[in-house]
């Protein structure tokens, strides 16, 4: 079945569920109020000194006002980080399953349009790869493919997912946003949470950078992880990659106020926030908004200060050190032994290309040891199934 890609960014199509569009007003109300450039130090230092931030106070921190203050800002987000997670960083790895897309990102390895090596994982394959990721030690895994409807139907999805809850407690799933049932079905499959990265927040820029494919529907992806909520999922990751946009400040602050809102609409949802910024690829897309590690930093440390107990991951993008010095002060989950080819994990005959760059490629002991090494604990499981 093939699906006709949208004129118009905002066109939905007649697959798609329409939700309450409330959410989306008021983040991208809530960035129109925001001016990096109107804070003072003295507003940055109000927003140190106290317990329970707003969003005038995440933005304070997000502010190049904030530049002078990121030590401080360190040790704070520090102690936080270790009154509401003590010690532990979850571990865990990606398997991406098929990289066949519909859409047409420019900044995207697996844009469509792209001369690379396709392939998409049997059900046999499936199964060999999870096993071999099992057989490390981890329980936490995220399923990934690429945004194709026709090449991993809800169905090739829901398979992927039995598949994991034989070898895993905690099972993840990024891939093209849903409607609510289906994502039911996946949660009735198995599945527990579900990433979504907006990309940018900026509609403009945002559909400057989708040229094709469903993706180019702001809205409605959007919407996921509200209609992933709606679907029984225990918990919803947010992301803006960094570097799409000449201000990576408005879609930090944007990104920081989706979960935000998201969690005052629905309390027992568990937040988290994915740190990307842009980096290599096989698009070979340039554009000049360079996000430095520093900025990434105080992205992180403003996430932190802003919303306690959400979660924060750091990706395989980055340099071992940058992980290592991120988790030793905010972020609360790391992958390891990561692959972002097609059937990286084992011997598949015809694997198929990665989504990007690696900058980290240690195995699973690896990252364990480094932990360890500066007093943290690695957790392989932060969650019991109920179903077990």
């Amino acid at each position: 079945m093939s699906y006709r890609a949208p004129e118009d960014a905002c066109e939905y199509m007649p697959r798609m569920e329409v939700v309450d569009g409330s959410l989306m007003e008021s983040v991208l109300e809530a960035e129109r109020s925001f001016d990096p450039g109107a804070y003072t130090s003295a507003d940055v230092l109000r927003a140190l000194s106290s317990d329970r931030l707003g969003p005038y106070d995440f933005g304070a921190l997000l502010s190049p006002a904030a530049v002078p203050y990121l030590e401080r800002i360190a040790e704070k987000a520090r102690r936080i980080t270790r009154e509401h997670f003590g010690n532990s960083v979850c571990m865990f790895t990606p398997i991406y399953c098929s990289n066949y897309c519909d859409n047409r990102c420019v900044y995207c390895g697996f844009n469509r349009d792209n001369k690379i090596k396709r392939a998409r994982l049997t059900p046999e394959e499936v199964e060999v790869e999870m096993s071999n990721i099992a057989s490390t030690g981890l329980t936490d895994i995220l399923i990934l493919t690429g945004e194709s409807r026709i090449h991993s139907d809800v169905e090739y999805l829901a398979m992927c997912v039995r598949t994991a809850r034989r070898h895993f407690e905690s099972i993840g799933l990024e891939v093209y946003p849903l409607n609510s049932g289906e994502y039911r079905y996946l949660h009735e499959c198995g599945a527990d949470y579900v990433t979504v990265f907006q990309e940018t927040y900026d509609p403009a820029r945002y559909e400057q950078l989708h040229r094709g494919g469903a993706k180019r529907i702001f809205s409605y992806r959007f919407n996921a992880q509200e209609r992933a909520v709606m679907g029984g999922m225990r918990g919803v990751a947010f992301g803006a990659l960094l570097g799409l946009r000449d201000d990576w400040r408005r879609d930090a602050f944007s990104c920081g106020m989706h979960g935000y809102l998201l969690q005052r609409k629905y309390p027992w949802a568990e937040i988290s926030y994915s740190l990307p910024r842009l980096r290599p690829c096989s698009s070979h897309w340039e554009d000049d908004n360079a996000v430095g590690e520093k900025d990434l930093l105080q992205v992180a440390m403003a996430y932190r200060l802003f919303m306690p107990f959400a979660g924060e991951t750091i990706s395989t993008r980055e340099l071992p050190r940058f992980r290592d010095g991120i988790v030793n002060i905010c972020a609360t989950k790391i992958s390891a032994g990561t692959s972002v080819r097609i059937g990286g994990h084992s011997d598949v005959k015809d694997q198929g290309d990665g989504q990007f760059d690696l900058s980290d490629t240690r195995d699973v002991e690896e990252v364990r040891t480094a932990l360890r090494g500066m007093g943290l604990q690695p957790v392989f499981n932060d969650y019991v199934r109920s179903d077990r």
